[in-house]
């Protein structure tokens, strides 16, 4: 395609006409992979002469082209963009990069992003020579551009994420904020299982930063001095001292270049640092808007001043951190640097102290190198004697409720709710940061300084300013238990609060928390809620809050109609897991209402392009709510028939990839529904094509989840999974199960849940699937002698074999030698059944179900005749399965105690399954099924007591080849499997009592 009519299709992605456009797109579908097509893109993005809607197309066009094909994914896919083509995009990107207006320019800045961290070096061994030679022309900001991008690619890698929320990332980036960047790991990410996980980078990988800061820090530090010396420096001074600081950070980030270690070298780096960081922001050109003049370049300069000397501090600048090959560094630096940088932050907050303005950005790293000097003895020294000041004029301010607060709270109560729940503007916020002071000053100086608030003056106690006063009470709790006089006043207070009746307080909560729900001020009902959760977590007599139980459920809910927070949800599951089945007459109230509040937040959620709204985490703690309901009221069937219409529509809406944000909260609803109702109605079935539809496209890592629905289907209500045909409900389990099972691609822990829904159908099916075993035993065989390597996996699918030989020994006997398969399974399976661990203990079959599945396979082939089961072979099933007995009455006995999950939730995860684990207990051993009535005891003497009225003869040959031992082990299970029966029949009646009990 020729460039004019490729202008012609950019032009026509732009129309207002909807068939256009996707004419538009679909033609750009269709030569995105045709020669020259990429470099035409970029031939329209620097044409200055085209309209500029035109050009800005093309380059996100450009842009997602090359983040999606320049570097395939997979090693063994082929680039699909020919190598002259990349050759030349990378000549002329770089020339145009600084000449393209700002708009285009960030787009061009991604895509050199991609292209960097593919090639570079091997591929494009030239980029740094290009820099060097840029940074001394004419083009030096398109050369200090590219050069940020390069550094950054030595900071951390970046990464491509598979099937993960934004919410799930900014949880991720957070944590790595918290626990990586923070501490100044060398990380660096790799995905797993389609999310981030980030792991150490190697010195090796390192390697390329250092000729980077060897060939281009002399020209920065040259180009960085001459700035510095600007008079009245213009804006465009700021974006180019701005982009050498970042370059300078990314450098530094991991470690201290070898380059600086030279004294002169960083010496003169760190007057020009001091420079800009003494130096007072030029006045003119400042926004009057606070929020875009803390984006106004010669603050982002400062901020970014401040960041490089804090983490030059915190991370290199620490003799106690440091080895000994830089030990030496940190000396100079606490000796020549700290104490200046100190000065400087010091004179930088007195700032604020008499009303002038600095962005909240600087005020919390200041505070953090403040907070990080208090341990220090000669930095504390330099401190104290400014300490009064920082502490009740600067500090202590910036803790109390503000002028700006009571602005927001005015304006915008909602914002004022958003902002005091979210964690990441607690992050980056200067009362964050003077919380954090205040208690290290107290931790680490606590003899001198805690006694501080008490001796402040009375002007620094005004009522308003009470709020900060119990923000560092909170802030210091911990400190003022331990500590006297203020644990002798705290534990007074503790003991007149225990001293007074429940009822009092209660009335004390109801005069304050209670009310506080019905304030007219948004700002204040919230708190209260959490408020109320605290207390009702901590209360063990609930019989106050009985009485006014539905006026707080009305409360509540009309508070999740204003907002949509999550920790409003937690809440009310506090107060629903508390009260159990006491929320049965409110259970389809609280399902209608939490229903309601879930699809206004996700259509609050969807419209929120940038993904940042609270709505998608609020509308998975209403799933959870709705769970926690259905878990509190499972004892009560006839309630869930009420309230399966509510949920159907968020069940069928959000099994489709619409819920892939939510698919988990959704199918645990779903597994309750199906296990806890009378039955299951036509309605829920509705939702099996959905889970095989997700499963089959996209939803493999949920298989463990969807695997308890599928249970419950078949289990509770096995005569319609047998019976319909429209849809085949026994064909679709087939086609998804030979599915996973045949697929070479996926890894044996993806399709641990397959063969746990065979056992499932043979189990449940008795009788009415013979014409399924061969099938399901045919691949069953295929994976166990093809590519399965975890121990764990092919003990399912021997427990396969197993429970297919106790649906039918028979029919399966016979299938097994018709595929030529008997004696290499059964010799297997006997191997597995001896094999031991070091410690002596079983390594396969580790669980009680799994023992006594093997159990019921084992004695159901003792009754075949001597033409399926010759006698020496009968010998070794009942040795092996006397063997087996003994061990599961032996574990049975010696079991440690645990707390049975839901019957729901019995497939909710396989971690205990795993190969490695010493654990015999799993989750799935509490799902129901139907051999959790057989007693396998019972099951082989009444088996051995058939063989020998049937074929005395066979019998008598059995018990004859065995030994002492075997002939005292089986009069062991004899005996043992009579005291069951004893035991099963005491069981019985007790049921049936509770059952009449119940009843009346």
């Amino acid at each position: 395609m020729d460039l004019p009519s490729l202008v012609v299709i950019l032009q026509g992605a732009l129309s207002p006409n909807p068939s256009e456009r996707k004419a538009a797109e679909e033609s750009l579908n269709q030569f995105q992979y045709a020669p020259q097509h990429l470099v035409r893109l970029l031939q329209i993005i620097v044409e200055g002469n085209c309209d500029m809607a035109v050009r800005q197309v093309a380059s996100i066009s450009f842009k997602n082209f090359i983040a999606k094909n320049w570097a395939p994914h997979d090693p063994g896919e082929q680039s699909k963009i020919l190598p002259d083509d990349k050759e030349v995009v990378r000549q002329n990107i770089l020339n145009f990069v600084a000449q393209v207006p700002p708009l285009l320019r960030s787009q061009l800045g991604e895509c050199l992003k991609t292209i960097i961290h593919a090639d570079y070096p091997e591929q494009w061994p030239t980029l740094l020579h290009w820099v060097k030679h840029n940074l001394q022309d004419q083009q030096v900001y398109g050369a200090l551009f590219v050069l940020r991008i390069l550094s950054r690619k030595y900071e951390k890698f970046p990464v491509f994420v598979m099937c993960m929320s934004a919410k799930v990332l900014s949880g991720c980036h957070l944590l790595l904020i918290l626990v990586g960047v923070s501490c100044g790991e060398v990380i660096s990410p790799v995905i797993v299982k389609g999310f981030a996980v980030y792991r150490f980078k190697s010195d090796e990988e390192r390697v390329p930063v250092h000729h980077i800061v060897a060939e281009t820090f002399p020209h920065l530090l040259n180009i960085f001095n001459r700035l510095v010396q600007i008079a009245n420096p213009s804006i465009e001074v700021a974006d180019l001292i701005k982009l050498i600081c970042k370059i300078f950070w990314s450098s530094i980030y991991l470690e201290v270049p070898k380059q600086l270690f030279d004294p002169n070298v960083f010496n003169a780096w760190m007057i020009l640092f001091l420079n800009i960081l003494e130096r007072p922001v030029p006045v003119e050109g400042q926004p009057a808007d606070p929020e875009l003049r803390k984006s106004w370049g010669w603050w982002k300069v400062k901020k970014w001043t401040v960041h490089i000397l804090n983490r030059l501090y915190t991370r290199f600048g620490d003799v106690k951190l440091q080895n000994p090959d830089n030990k030496a560094f940190a000396q100079m630096f606490q000796k020549n640097y700290a104490g200046k940088i100190l000065e400087c932050h010091l004179n930088l907050l007195n700032v604020i102290r008499v009303g002038g303005y600095l962005p909240d950005r600087v005020i919390n790293l200041i505070l953090q190198y403040l907070s990080n000097s208090i341990s220090k003895s000669n930095m504390y020294s330099q401190l104290q004697p400014r300490l009064d000041v920082v502490l009740f004029e600067i500090i202590f301010p910036l803790m109390c409720f503000s002028d700006n607060d009571q602005r927001l709270w005015d304006e915008d109560p909602h914002e004022y709710v958003r902002k005091g729940y979210d964690i990441i503007e607690d992050l980056y916020s200067p009362r964050t940061a003077a919380m954090d002071f205040v208690s290290e000053l107290v931790r680490k100086r606590g003899k001198e300084n805690l006694q501080k608030y008490d001796e402040a003056a009375a002007e620094y106690k005004p009522y308003r300013q009470k709020d900060g006063a119990l923000l560092a009470i909170g802030a210091l709790c911990d400190k003022l238990k331990q500590t006297e006089p203020y644990k002798s006043e705290l534990n007074a207070c503790s003991y007149n609060m225990y001293s007074l009746s429940s009822t009092v307080l209660w009335g004390i909560l109801e005069l304050s928390v209670v009310a506080g729900m019905r304030d007219p001020e948004l700002p204040v009902r919230v708190d209260s809620v959490f408020a109320l959760r605290s207390f009702v977590e901590a209360c063990n007599d609930l019989g106050e809050i009985r009485p006014i139980l539905p006026q707080l459920l009305d409360e509540f809910f009309k508070l999740m109609n204003e907002v949509e927070n999550e920790d409003l949800v937690f809440t009310l599951e506090t107060i629903v897991d508390k009260f159990g089945e006491e929320m049965a007459p409110y259970a389809l109230g609280l399902c209608q209402n939490l229903a309601a509040a879930f699809w206004k937040c996700m259509n609050t959620a969807e419209a929120d392009e940038e993904g940042d709204d609270p709505g998608a985490l609020a509308a998975v703690g209403c799933l959870r709510a709705i769970s926690t309901i259905l878990e509190s009221v499972s004892r009560l069937p006839h309630l869930f028939v009420h309230i399966e219409p509510t949920l159907l529509p968020i069940m069928c809406r959000m099994l489709t990839t619409d819920g892939q944000e939510v698919f988990e909260e959704v199918l645990e609803i779903v597994s309750y529904m199906t296990f806890f109702s009378p039955t299951i109605s036509l309605e829920m079935w509705s939702l099996w094509p959905l889970m095989m539809e997700a499963l089959a496209d996209w939803a493999i890592d949920f298989f463990p989840n969807i695997l308890v629905p599928l249970d419950n289907y078949i289990s509770r209500s096995t005569a319609h999974f047998l019976t319909c045909k429209e849809p085949d409900y026994q064909q679709s389990l087939w086609n998804m199960i030979s599915s996973v099972m045949g697929d070479k691609n996926l890894e044996d822990g993806d399709i641990e849940p397959a063969p746990k829904l065979i056992q499932v159908v043979f189990q449940n099916c008795r009788g009415q699937v013979d014409h399924w075993v061969e099938p399901y035993l045919r691949i069953t065989m295929e994976r166990l002698r093809g590519r399965t390597e975890k121990p764990y996996l092919k003990c399912l699918l021997m427990e396969v074999v197993a429970d297919a030989l106790y649906y039918n020994a028979s029919l399966t006997l016979t299938i097994l030698q018709k595929l030529n398969v008997a004696t290499e399974v059964f010799n297997l399976w006997f191997q597995m059944l001896q094999q031991t661990k070091k410690s002596g203990a079983r390594a396969n079959f580790k669980r009680e179900q799994d023992k006594k599945v093997c159990c019921l396979g084992l004695t159901s082939l003792l009754p075949l005749p001597a033409d399926q089961l010759p006698g020496e072979a009968l010998e070794r099933v009942f040795k092996s399965t006397l063997d087996l007995l003994v061990a599961y009455k032996d574990q049975v006995a010696g079991c440690c105690f645990y707390m049975p999950l839901p019957a729901a939730k019995a497939f909710r995860s396989t971690e205990f399954d795993s190969e490695d684990s010493d654990d015999d207990f799993s989750d799935d051993e509490e799902l129901q099924s139907p051999i959790d009535d057989v007693d396998p005891f019972v099951f082989f003497v009444d088996t051995i007591k058939a063989l020998q009225a049937s074929d005395p003869l066979r019998f008598q040959n059995l018990t004859q080849t065995l030994d002492f031992h075997y002939q005292a082990l089986a009069n062991g299970v004899a005996q043992h499997a009579e005291l069951r029966r004893v035991e099963i029949e005491k069981e019985k009646i007790a049921k049936a009592t509770e059952a009449t009990t119940a009843a009346s």
